[in-house]
């Protein structure tokens, strides 16, 4: 899917996550202590960035309650492939997962499915939404 017109003005790349997932909040943690060019950009799903995004790519309101997004060039990537695009921007061992993207995403994405559904269940989930700290809040659009 392409990025429309209406969301030009945003930075890219873009990667929106729910801020109270435990599990979504430390892979946003992860990719930030890897990211040291600062390249990588952060959304909330909760945030009125995530409502807009949703409504001018035309999804369910819902969408960011059950997978991420990643707003990359010209490219919306979702679940997976939005993990693994996200990666290109880490640095150190963490590169080595990079090659995953080569896997088709009819295998890959049913995992991610199972984890996305389970996610609140197996890591937890926080009261309050994510917040960055001093040194990484300009990274995150709209908190």
């Amino acid at each position: 899917m392409k990025i429309p017109a209406a969301l030009a003005d945003l930075p890219r790349p873009l990667y929106f996550f729910d801020g109270h997932c435990v599990l979504c909040s430390r892979f946003v943690a992860f990719c930030l202590k890897r990211d040291p060019r600062g390249r990588l950009k952060f959304a909330s799903a909760q945030s009125a960035t995530g409502t807009r995004v949703v409504t001018a790519l035309g999804l369910p309101e819902d969408t960011l309650d059950r997978t991420i997004l990643l707003l990359d060039g010209d490219d919306v990537l979702a679940r997976s492939a939005a993990v693994l695009r996200a990666l290109r921007y880490v640095e150190g061992p963490a590169r080595l997962l990079r090659p995953l993207a080569l896997v088709p995403a009819f295998l890959r994405d049913p995992l991610y499915d199972l984890i996305a559904r389970n996610r609140i269940r197996w890591f937890g989930r926080r009261d309050t939404c994510l917040v960055p700290s001093p040194d990484t809040r300009s990274r995150f659009i709209d908190l």
